[in-house]
């Protein structure tokens, strides 16, 4: 373990939530917290399959009243979050429910802080730009793999720049977080693959971040096992409730883990992916994975090979270099089990996308300025970062 010279931070929500029926909680924690009629920001998708009505009715149940702005759409936008602004301070609301996955938690955090601070959401990208409260805020997560539910960070996309702003700040961190693997049941196998592959992504990149400490290494490493033993589970039966509520405590851990340790170019790359051609964030992270940590390989070889046993590899009596090679393997194999396409020609193509290679060169630009990438193991040059979007083409 390297000794800085500096204080090392851990965030976390106040209160966390994780089991069956944990949902059940949400009238009298959001009243706990002060909140009398809140937002509740969530997707087209969650209200279609009945769950954003099913937590409407739980709300009335309990006399409170909500309102419901469900137009957040994947890779969220600064639209999203200014529409949303004006659906909360038209309808009076006072504090903030999101429920789905990454998407509904990033608009949701967007408009809390605009809604609190002014201005607009472009003016917060960075680090800790904030200077005042989120409203009383309660993340009720359906996915299990962005652990936006318990984070600082807020991810939104300026459709003008077609980037994606990563905004790194304290106060987005949702005073509660709820995770019910009951509201995780209905998940496609698809998405239960890509969500759960971002946060393997999470783990890996956190553990081998340059301001790494012991508190994020055991998360990682617990995250890394979880995800091992149940993500191919939760894809081959999403009634498997004990998978379900794997993928719960793993996708939360792997949060706990980068939440402190932050990133690396893996995610730095995929947010550009997702700003310019909007393809979905986790499978683009699964398909980066190998690729960008293959280049990190020789940055941490010991990590590597650490992660490669906790992944199920037999690495006794290699040596460490090919024992961190069998960490890309294992990769490569979880991510070809649950169904990620190959490359991200292959990826596009599913989503009616043409990834081309004359757009690498502004993508590469981009991902060298993103705040992901500062505690990346190795330093990328910007041919480094072309040739890695290039392998995985």
């Amino acid at each position: 373990m390297a000794v800085r010279e500096e204080v090392n931070g851990f965030f976390i929500p106040s209160v966390t939530l994780v089991g069956i029926g944990a949902h059940k909680e949400i009238p009298a924690r959001i009243t706990a917290l002060g909140g009398k009629k809140p937002l509740l920001v969530t997707d087209k998708g969650i209200t279609k399959v009945g769950i954003t009505q099913q937590i409407v009715d739980l709300l009335k149940e309990n006399g409170m009243d909500c309102v419901v702005y469900d137009e957040t759409v994947p890779n969220p936008t600064d639209k999203n979050v200014h529409d949303g602004v004006k659906v909360y301070e038209k309808n009076g609301c006072d504090s903030l429910i999101t429920l789905g996955g990454g998407s509904s938690h990033d608009c949701g955090k967007g408009i809390g802080l605009v809604v609190s601070n002014g201005g607009k959401i472009h003016d917060f990208e960075g680090i800790d730009k904030s200077t005042k409260p989120m409203p009383p805020y309660v993340a009720v997560n359906t996915t299990a793999g962005t652990a936006s539910e318990m984070t600082r960070f807020c991810i939104i996309t300026d459709t003008s720049r077609k980037v994606k702003m990563a905004i790194v700040d304290w106060r987005v961190t949702p005073g509660i977080a709820l995770d019910d693997p009951t509201l995780m049941m209905g998940m496609p196998p698809a998405l239960t693959a890509a969500t759960g592959m971002d946060a393997l992504t999470h783990a890996v990149e956190a553990y081998v971040s340059t301001i790494a400490t012991p508190l994020t290494d055991a998360c990682a490493e617990k995250a890394i096992k979880l995800i091992f033993t149940f993500l191919r589970r939760a894809v081959a039966n999403g009634q498997d409730i004990e998978a379900r509520e794997g993928m719960c405590y793993a996708q939360y851990l792997a949060g706990m883990a980068f939440n402190n340790a932050s990133l690396g170019h893996v995610h730095a790359m995929a947010h550009q992916l997702g700003g310019y051609y909007d393809l979905p964030h986790g499978e683009c992270n699964a398909i980066l994975l190998p690729h960008v940590e293959q280049f990190n390989l020789i940055a941490c070889v010991e990590r590597f090979a650490e992660m490669a046993e906790w992944m199920g590899e037999d690495i006794s009596g290699m040596s460490k270099r090919d024992a961190a090679e069998r960490c890309l393997h294992a990769i490569r194999v979880l991510s070809a089990d649950v169904g990620i396409p190959a490359n991200l020609t292959e990826l596009g193509k599913r989503y009616g996308k043409d990834v081309q290679k004359k757009d690498i060169a502004t993508m590469a630009d981009n991902a060298q300025k993103d705040a992901c990438g500062l505690t990346n193991p190795r330093c990328p040059t910007d041919d480094d970062v072309r040739r890695i979007y290039e392998q995985a083409l």
